[in-house]
């Protein structure tokens, strides 16, 4: 007689045998994108829509997004900040970083927009898309030297 054992196949259901394993939603369905993710989306759709009008002039800058500013390495004089998107003189909501020269190689303009302290400014999903807009409206005015209402007459 064989001392191996044919193990039973995998349960697809829970360890109490109650349900299954495993994510209830297709990652397809907006449901299984992550707060993250979601908010990733918001600040590529405010560059599309105003890339579509400053093509030319937003050429080469790059768009980035943290979770939260990381203070210590933020030199005042590399950085350059519209003072209404500091709200309360506190934590920034995001940055311009100008283009320049680091370690011998050419980097472009960036501009940064912060998820977390953005987030605990809105009240809802709506709130916080027009929180997106406004701020990459104005980081992209600092940019370009130019009046917020210039770059979004509708906003």
């Amino acid at each position: 007689m064989s001392s191996s054992r044919r193990r039973p196949a995998r349960s697809r259901r829970d360890r109490h045998g109650r349900g299954l394993r495993g994510r209830l939603v297709p990652d397809e369905v907006p449901l299984a994108r992550s707060r993250g993710e979601a908010f990733d989306d918001l600040v590529l759709d405010a560059v599309e829509d105003l890339e579509r009008r400053w093509e030319r002039e937003l050429a080469g800058v790059e768009f980035a997004v943290e979770d939260v500013p990381w203070v210590e390495h933020t030199d005042p004089d590399e950085v350059v900040l519209d003072s209404d998107v500091l709200d309360d003189g506190g934590v920034p909501l995001a940055r311009v970083l100008p283009a320049r020269r680091e370690q011998g190689q050419e980097l472009p303009p960036r501009v940064v927009v912060y998820r977390r302290p953005l987030e605990l400014r809105a009240n809802d999903r709506e709130d916080l898309a027009d929180l997106v807009r406004d701020v990459v409206v104005d980081q992209i005015a600092t940019l370009l030297g130019r009046d917020p209402e210039e770059i979004d007459p509708t906003g």
